[in-house]
């Protein structure tokens, strides 16, 4: 019983490994068409400082952009990290723009829920309420382009 159940596991360890074994990418063009194949993508970005998870068609909260007017586009250049459910691009640091490009179009400018700041001093009937709202920028993330790599001839 014992040898059974450790040929059937040695079976599907060896059956796992062979999987993985065949989609190994060997360069960056290759890795890319991989991820080019797969149903869904994401992709890890900064975005004023800050670094968000990103999928395409995703609408993202950020803190105020006072540079730019609703329905601009932006480009996101500092791309970290670009994959899918089974395979993942890593950038040291950043990707290059060369390898994928990530747009973003702004589609409002909102705040946030009141905030109310309470400042009080013990036994000197001293109270004082601030209330304020944090400006934010919703961005529309669009579809990831992947330039073709041009071979010289």
């Amino acid at each position: 019983m014992a040898n059974l159940l450790g040929n059937s596991l040695s079976f599907s360890l060896r059956q796992t490994s062979l999987r993985c074994l065949h989609t190994q990418p060997s360069s960056t063009t290759s890795a890319l068409a991989l991820i080019r194949s797969q149903p869904s993508q994401y992709a890890v970005a900064a975005v004023a400082g800050k670094k968000y998870l990103l999928a395409p068609r995703d609408l993202l909260t950020v803190p105020r952009l006072n540079d730019v007017a609703v329905g601009d586009v932006l480009g996101l250049d500092s791309v970290h990290e670009l994959g899918s459910r089974e395979y993942t691009l890593r950038g040291t640091p950043h990707l290059t723009p060369d390898v994928v490009k990530i747009s973003a179009t702004v589609v409002e400018h909102t705040k946030g829920q009141m905030e109310f700041i309470v400042k009080k001093k013990r036994r000197k009937g001293y109270k004082k309420t601030i209330q304020h709202k944090q400006t934010y920028t919703r961005l529309r993330i669009g579809p990831f382009e992947f330039p073709q790599q041009q071979t010289q001839s």
